[in-house]
């Protein structure tokens, strides 16, 4: 078992590292487009600026989590709504996101053990709801270093992101339309110091290999598998590869392989 105090910090951690990447760049940089179609740099801080805002409510006020869902003006664009919220000239969306996320680690610290928070589609405990968090600051940090061109340092933290993206294996399926898969998958990642995280029976004939980073960067749709130096071994774990998500909500789009489009595709949750 993670402890929650643990989960917490890490999340600080991660926010403070994107955080540090955005808190300089002139205001015209935020404006600069990221792979995620349609999506500026201010955009993808405003959507974990409100993705926060709603998981406190989730902690705090179900009531109002559940109003926020029901106002939205067209559920398929519920993420885009969101965002559009959320955004602000810097300076402000900073600050916005700043006391968002300090606000939400406090609520997810005082959730009695055991309770299930609200979600979309799914109900979580605080640990859960805290790695959610890990995966998605992550992952959209990912889409600002794209942007800015710069590629940040991996960091243990990725194993919270792996253990999501194992956990997920069978939404992934399910959110393409496909069954859920029976046989178990070995999974068996090299994390940044060299050492060796896995998951899953050690016998199974499925096995998927590879650098963890790959990997997060499989299940959170920020690259194609073909760019990616994942090895699977058997069907089920080759497909994984093509369906892989992490987060809730339908399929994702995706991204194009690099030798297709320069820019990618998709992939915005």
């Amino acid at each position: 078992m993670v402890d929650l105090k643990d989960l917490l910090a890490d999340l600080a951690d991660e926010s403070d590292q994107l955080d540090a990447l955005v808190s300089e760049l002139p205001t015209t940089d935020w404006a600069r487009p990221t792979p995620a179609p349609g999506w500026s740099i201010g955009h993808q801080v405003a959507h974990l600026a409100w993705t926060d805002h709603v998981a406190l409510l989730a902690a705090t006020d179900a009531t109002a989590f559940y109003a926020s869902v029901t106002a939205a003006p067209d559920p398929a664009r519920l993420v885009d709504h969101g965002v559009e919220q959320f955004l602000a000239p810097p300076v402000e969306l900073l600050a916005r996101w700043r006391t968002g996320r300090t606000a939400l680690a406090t609520a997810l610290a005082a959730v009695p053990t055991g309770e299930k928070l609200p979600w979309y589609g799914t109900r979580m405990s605080a640990t859960s709801m805290a790695t959610a968090r890990i995966m998605e600051t992550w992952a959209h940090g990912e889409d600002v270093a794209d942007a800015l061109g710069v590629v940040r340092p991996a960091t243990d933290r990725l194993r919270h992101v792996a253990h999501l993206g194992v956990r997920t294996l069978g939404h992934g399926f399910a959110a393409h339309g496909r069954p859920a898969p029976t046989a178990p998958v070995r999974v068996e990642l090299t994390g940044p110091g060299g050492d060796t995280w896995s998951w899953g029976p050690a016998e199974a004939a499925d096995r998927l290999t590879g650098p963890a980073r790959d990997f997060c960067l499989l299940v959170t749709q920020r690259r194609h598998r073909a760019d990616l130096a994942l090895l699977a071994s058997g069907p089920v774990a080759d497909e994984w590869l093509d369906v892989a998500q992490a987060f809730a909500g339908p399929p994702g789009a995706g991204r194009e392989p690099a030798a297709a489009t320069a820019g990618g595709d998709g992939a915005r949750a």
